[in-house]
Order: structure tokens, then C-alpha cells, then sequence
């Protein structure tokens, strides 16, 4: 068996890496339920980018600063892999959370998501090393694969409990000491022995010198996002924690101030064979009537040609919040909210032709939450 040890400081900046990515891939997403479709994505794939590879990063250059007595190389197709994996699982992660209804069972799963994308990218790439083979006890993988899953769900839990500052920043502290310590973890129960015959392998190897250079342009560009991220961080709206809403209100806390519409879209409605455009901010509600899509003002009853899943993703940014498969409604105008069993009932002023719109059970807590009650 080789003897194997780690440079301090780089064992530091390893986790310096991991804190900088996981600020940068939690902070991108705060606030992206009031972003539309298309750019929630953007930002999901970016926030998956820098957690992926500031996990495959912080790996590294732990590597980098792991001393043995012989000379060893990465395999570069193995090492990419695992940088792939890294990022895809991560991504798969964070569309848990910010796509469909944030309940306890998917932040559970999201948690499991990004554990399984720590261990596979660690045990991947340490496939990849080549000149010597690395031999795990039972011990370090089991303490390793616990450690993952403990800390990676408690981190989202932290992070996704509730989005205000705070539970960004404790959540990236869990990240960052999540990824480091898997890390140490696994390489405290793996030892190494020397493989002979390397240089029969054919394949392209990176020695620690070409890594070191892939690893410093991904950690400047880490640090770069982090920067960036950091100078709004602080001006961040604060958000209150809520566990378990739609995807068009996970992010927006029940307070006065975000009833009011958060941007004024204009929405087309038919009248008189002309196509007019109402504001939203004096749309009381929406409704959906078979293939046909409605909605309510002072003018009354309109008929738009948008569908009610255009018109969910596109209010979203005005305020408006799905209680029914065939509602939206504007929290502006509910002037009364009843409870009935596992459902309830909102009415509204007598500013249109809707007096109230039904709240089905699977929308019930998101819209209580919205309205404060």
C-alpha cells in the first residue's frame, strides 16, 4: 500500500471552492418563480453549472494537494465524465424544486439528487486515476455515502424551507461542508497501490500540471459568478419560508406587499372582431371555459385567445396565483377567503362579473399562504 497526505492549503481553498459555488447556485435561483418559463430555466441550468462544477472543482483541487510517492495521472475522458455527471444530477436537483409544487417529499428527493451527484462524481473520477489504483474499505464508503445523503438533504431543506437571505447563506455553508466532507471522508477509507504497466494505456492523460490549469479556469470563473452574485445578494428582497407551493408562487412571502401585481402585462381579449388588451392590474380573475379561456374587469367578461397554461406562465409575473385547473385570480381584488373541509372559496369585490372562484384542495395551501390566512 502507498502512504498518501494532503497539502493544508489546499485542502482550504478546496472548500473555499465549494462555499463559492454553492452561494453562487442558490442565490441565482432566489426569486425565479416570478421569472417566466423560459428564463427560469436559464437560471436553473446556470445554478446546476456552478454547483456541478464546483463540486467537480473542489474535488480537484483536493486532488491536486494529495501527495503520493509515485508519479500518477488522470485518465481525461473519465475526468470530464465526471464533471457531466456532477452538473446533471445537480440540474436534475434543483428542477425538483423549481418546477411543479414544493412539498417535503420533493426537497427529500432534490437532497437524494445532489448526494448521489457528490459520491458519482468522487468515486468517477477516482476511476480515472491512472499509474495507481485506489482500494476503498467498506467503512469509508458507507461513513461517505451517510455523510452525503445527511448533509446534502439537510442543506436543501435549509435552503428550500423557506428563501429568505438567511437560509441562502446557512445553505451554502451545508453545500460547502457536504462536498468537502464527502470528499475526506471517502479519501480517509481509500488507500492506493501501485499498478505496473501503465504506459501500455492508450489513452489521453492529464498530469497534475495540465489539471491544475482546467481546475484554476474553473474556479476564476466561479469566483467571477460569486462576485457578481454577491454585489445584489445583499439588496435581495427578504422572502418568507414556504415549504410547499406552485411553481408560480414558491418564492413570494404572504405579506401585503406582494399582493400587488409585480408588473403590469397586457393580456388580449376579442371584442367586436378586434383584438383589444386589457392591464392585468384590473383583471380580477381568470377562467377557463372548455378550449375557451376568460377573464374578468370592470368591463366584465372577455374572451382571450391565450389558454389558461399561457395565461398561468404569463401573470405569473404580474402576481396573479392558480387556485383552480380553470382559475387564476388576482390577490389584489379577494376581498373574502371561506374554508370548506380540504378546499375553499375566494370572492372578490364588485369590480366584475366573477363574485368568486373555487380553490381546489392541491392549491389550497399555496393560496392561504399568498393571502396570509
Amino acid at each position: 500500500m502507498l502512504q498518501h497526505g494532503h497539502d493544508h492549503y489546499l485542502v482550504v481553498a478546496s472548500l473555499a471552492i465549494a462555499l463559492m459555488s454553492g452561494f453562487t447556485g442558490l442565490s441565482l435561483t432566489q426569486g425565479a418563480s416570478r421569472m417566466s418559463i423560459a428564463r427560469r430555466k436559464l437560471v436553473v441550468s446556470m445554478s446546476a453549472i456552478a454547483l456541478g462544477s464546483g463540486i467537480w472543482s473542489m474535488h480537484f483541487v483536493a486532488m491536486l494537494g494529495m501527495t503520493l510517492p509515485v508519479q500518477f495521472y488522470y485518465d481525461a475522458l473519465i475526468t470530464l465524465i465526471s464533471a457531466f455527471v456532477a452538473i446533471l444530477l445537480t440540474g436534475i436537483a434543483l428542477l425538483l424544486v423549481h418546477f411543479g409544487t414544493r412539498t417535503g417529499l420533493r426537497i427529500t428527493l432534490a437532497g437524494i439528487c445532489l448526494a448521489a451527484g457528490i459520491l458519482a462524481m468522487h468515486y468517477i473520477g477516482m476511476s480515472g486515476i491512472q499509474g495507481v489504483r485506489p482500494i476503498y474499505s467498506a467503512a469509508g464508503l458507507g461513513i461517505a455515502i451517510l455523510a452525503a445523503f445527511v448533509l446534502c438533504i439537510a442543506s436543501f431543506w435549509i435552503s428550500y424551507g423557506g428563501r429568505e437571505n438567511r437560509n441562502i447563506l446557512i445553505g451554502t455553508l451545508g453545500f460547502g461542508v457536504a462536498v468537502v466532507s464527502v470528499h475526506f471522508v471517502a479519501m480517509a477509507g481509500t488507500h492506493f497501490e501501485l499498478v505496473e504497466g501503465m504506459n501500455e494505456h492508450a489513452g489521453f492523460w492529464l498530469d497534475n500540471s495540465i489539471l491544475a490549469f482546467g481546475v484554476t479556469v474553473s474556479s476564476f470563473v466561479i469566483s467571477g459568478a460569486f462576485l457578481l452574485v454577491s454585489v445584489s445578494f445583499a439588496g435581495h428582497p427578504q422572502q418568507e419560508p414556504l415549504p410547499a407551493q406552485t411553481d408560480a408562487a414558491e418564492d413570494l412571502p404572504a405579506t401585503e406587499s406582494t399582493l400587488a401585481p409585480q408588473a403590469d402585462v397586457k393580456i388580449p381579449f376579442e371584442q367586436n372582431g378586434r383584438i383589444h388588451f386589457a392591464s392585468s392590474q384590473e383583471v380580477t380573475a381568470v377562467r377557463a371555459e372548455g378550449r375557451y379561456t376568460f377573464i374578468y374587469n370592470a368591463a366584465g367578461r372577455l374572451f382571450s385567445p391565450w389558454s389558461i397554461s399561457e395565461m398561468d406562465t404569463k401573470l405569473a409575473e404580474a402576481g396573479f396565483i392558480r387556485c383552480h385547473r380553470s382559475y387564476l385570480i388576482n390577490p389584489k381584488f379577494v376581498s373574502g377567503f371561506e374554508r370548506k373541509k380540504d378546499n375553499g372559496v375566494c370572492y372578490f369585490e364588485d369590480t366584475s362579473q366573477i363574485e368568486k372562484a373555487p380553490v381546489s384542495r392541491s392549491y389550497l395551501k399555496a393560496v392561504r399562504e399568498r393571502l396570509g390566512v
